[in-house]
């Protein structure tokens, strides 16, 4: 369960991934139902500025020691240096060795390079740093082609943005698709990026890029359970089809059918976490009509088949 979260800063930590650790973890959302978090920022100087990567600096509340308790330590990208700190790669360590989870965004990654933590182990970083990422770790096995990986106890997440979609996973992992899902909708952003985040390791595609379109897709995610074509979607959002398909890509780095199937697969993920009902009965619910074509999308999405996902993630 995930109650308690540190984000682990040093000089030269980047904002943007700092706030996407506080956008997901640090704020609350229990009146929207998802589950308390308790959210400390760290650092080896409590009290003291640090200078981050911009013109700003920031001052954690917390020292070293709150690591010691915490379910998640998480490490937002920072400056590239040749060391880092020794007090807090020996924090790191300890907090994992007493079973903390440990997660990297973009290129926090290279903190937890330098623990030893990812030798022997599948990670990733941003697709800038991957060379030199592979020559400093050469112990760890680097795959720069996807969003997240997700070990287990260590999850690194690539550049930037894929931040949010390694942060939303393991809210999903540990506390369920209804908390992702809201989370996400309050951050304006896919719960889930098509393509990406299968159940352990998730695939790259286009960011959507503007939300011209955003009020068709929330019409399309209260229809999921209704046959919709190219040519009914343009005439509702006033368009050509020809320029409707375009934008659409545009936006969602995917076509309308392959966003509309990955959606349908996470409402069939959540109804299989959280209800009894049956595989056939899940299919008809959210659009795709048989169980068999639910298990051939829910396995390329998900990785693993309807009954598999059930089994490993159903609510006890």
């Amino acid at each position: 369960m995930l109650k308690t979260v540190a984000s682990m800063l040093i000089e030269g930590t980047a904002p943007f991934e700092f706030g996407v650790l506080c956008e997901v973890f640090g704020i609350d959302r229990t009146d929207d139902g998802v589950p308390p978090i308790e959210f400390r920022v760290c650092g080896e100087r409590p009290g003291e500025p640090l200078q981050m990567s911009v013109p700003a600096q920031i001052v954690p509340a917390f020292g070293l020691d709150a690591l010691d308790d915490v379910d998640l330590v998480a490490v937002p990208a920072a400056l590239i240096r040749g060391e880092y700190p020794p007090a807090v790669l020996d924090a790191v360590r300890a907090a994992h060795a007493r079973g903390a989870t440990l997660l990297t965004v973009c290129s926090g990654a290279f903190v937890l390079g330098a623990t030893g933590l990812l030798d022997g182990r599948r990670c990733t970083t941003h697709w800038r740093h991957v060379d030199e990422f592979a020559k400093r770790f050469p112990a760890a096995t680097l795959d720069p082609d996807v969003l997240f990986v997700d070990e287990g106890d260590i999850i690194t997440s690539a550049g930037t943005a894929a931040g949010i979609d390694a942060c939303l996973h393991l809210v999903r992992r540990e506390l369920g698709s209804a908390a992702a899902t809201t989370i996400a909708r309050r951050m304006v952003v896919p719960p889930q990026r098509d393509g990406g985040q299968r159940q352990f390791v998730a695939q790259p595609v286009q960011d959507c890029a503007v939300d011209s379109l955003e009020p068709l897709l929330s019409w399309m995610l209260g229809q999921l359970d209704t046959e919709h074509s190219v040519a009914s979607l343009a005439r509702r959002a006033h368009l050509s089809e020809r320029t409707f398909a375009r934008r659409f890509v545009a936006e969602t780095g995917t076509t309308p059918q392959r966003w509309l199937a990955t959606q349908r697969v996470l409402h069939a993920r959540h109804l299989l976490e959280e209800t009894l009902l049956g595989i056939e009965d899940i299919a008809r619910t959210c659009g795709f009509g048989t169980a068999a074509l639910l298990r051939h999308h829910f396995r390329r999405v998900v990785g693993v088949t309807p009954a598999d996902y059930r089994r490993t993630f159903a609510a006890r």
